[in-house]
């Protein structure tokens, strides 16, 4: 008997099951497509991401360029006040950093190594 209610209660259930079936939902952006990160960007990001378009670097988060580091073509430290802080490892295997202050005017040298350094003014974008 209790097999007999087991069976009935099975039954029930898979019929419930198939005629329950209702076709999936679509999403809104189904029709349209995903949209691209240059959609979806604001503020600050979509500033950062026109500027990146049309080849600038607004806030130096690219690689810089190489410079040679002698005084003819020194590296170029970008800065938004008149001095900033420099770190140079002078040896490519080095593990200690050598910090010294960068001051606006002449280029400067590394007091371990003698590369030069030079200050540009840099202005941000916003």
């Amino acid at each position: 008997m209790a097999a007999r209610l087991l069976l009935r209660s099975a039954a029930r259930a898979a019929v419930a099951c198939h005629s329950a079936r209702t076709p999936a939902l679509s999403r809104g952006m189904a029709a349209g497509g995903i949209p691209t990160d240059e959609e979806q960007a604001t503020g600050l990001e979509k500033v950062i991401m026109k500027a990146m378009k049309q080849g600038e670097d607004p806030y130096n988060m690219m690689k810089p360029k190489h410079y040679a580091g002698s005084k003819a073509d020194p590296h170029l430290v970008p800065s938004i006040t008149n001095k900033r802080i420099v770190g140079c490892v002078c040896e490519e295997d080095n593990t200690a950093v050598v910090w010294f202050w960068l001051h606006e005017g002449e280029a400067q040298r590394c007091p371990s190594c003698g590369a030069h350094y030079k200050l540009v003014p840099h202005e941000l974008p916003h």
